[in-house]
């Protein structure tokens, strides 16, 4: 039962993330912040299948005790990729509030990129420009990345131990769905202005 459920899971949610990416890219005629997100939602549709698509074959199979090398070198990429992603996000963040200033990727900002997502979309920060506090469509961005995180780490910490805490994955895959669509969502109300 768990091999077709997760087997489906993870199929919907990376059709659904390649396809809006690919759809932001098309759609996003020269808007930089979502030719951005597009490009963001394919890294993280392409690179997390990586690691899903031996699980899911592994699940349907023979088991994962068989397919290790696959996963791991599946993990690998994806632990990039979902790097990439956050940079990614901190540059829509740059380009949608127009933040001027320092542009070189310094290995600070790669690390302090999603400590800086996280933070910049909280709307009560007092940091946060007025442009973003009264960004309805991006307004719950960051409870996004919060949950994303939240779930994903016990799930790294404990997944070995505790393999019930893998299915922490759900929701953090579902918070990575909803990140893409809140970009997708954001381009489609400015191309009906």
């Amino acid at each position: 039962m768990q091999a077709i459920f997760e087997t489906l899971f993870d199929i919907v949610y990376l059709v659904t993330v390649v396809i809006l990416g690919i759809r932001m890219i098309r759609g996003s005629r020269g808007r930089k912040q979502y030719l951005l997100f597009g490009i963001m939602a394919v890294v993280l549709g392409c690179g997390d299948a990586f690691h899903l698509v031996p699980r899911a074959i592994a699940l349907c199979t023979t088991g994962l005790e068989n397919y290790t090398t696959a996963l791991g070198v599946g993990k690998l990429i994806t632990s990039v990729t979902m790097t990439l992603f956050y940079v990614l996000l901190y540059y829509v963040w740059r380009c949608r509030y127009q933040i001027s200033g320092q542009q070189g990727i310094t290995a600070a900002v790669w690390v302090l990129a999603i400590v800086r997502v996280l933070l910049c979309f909280m709307p009560q920060n007092e940091w946060t420009s007025a442009a973003e506090k009264q960004d309805r469509v991006f307004r719950f961005l960051w409870i996004a990345v919060v949950v994303s995180f939240a779930c994903y780490i016990p799930v790294v910490l404990f997944a070995e131990t505790v393999p019930a805490a893998g299915m922490l994955m759900i929701p953090k895959t579902c918070a990575y769905v909803w990140v893409v669509l809140i970009g997708y969502r954001a381009m489609k109300e400015e191309k009906g202005k």
